[in-house]
């Protein structure tokens, strides 16, 4: 069995990169546009799996490995994405409990 790869769309440590260097660009700006583009990530194989099962309904394709891949990704996918809406939630409600 291969290792499965995931693209994590550059993702780097806390503390290195061009949000951590005087000068660079505004943390929270960073976030949003890093938040964004794994969110077009997402429905851009959320997209993908439902064309992959439309084509295999419709007789374009008959790779139903193709399709169950398709469909795997973009379902892995979209846990993931829930996975850190969850847990980016609970930290806010954490820091919304702490006393000032």
């Amino acid at each position: 069995m291969e290792p499965v790869s995931v693209n994590l769309g550059g993702v780097q440590p806390v503390g290195s990169g061009p949000a951590a260097e005087p000068g660079g660009p505004a943390q929270g700006s960073n976030f949003r546009e890093m938040l964004d583009g794994y969110l077009r990530e997402v429905n851009s194989l959320q997209t993908k799996a439902e064309m992959a099962v439309r084509d295999l309904a419709v007789g374009k394709s008959d790779s139903v490995h193709d399709v169950i891949v398709a469909v795997s990704e973009a379902d892995l996918s979209f846990r993931l994405m829930m996975e850190v809406r969850n847990r980016l939630l609970e930290a806010y409600k954490e820091i919304m409990r702490m006393q000032v």
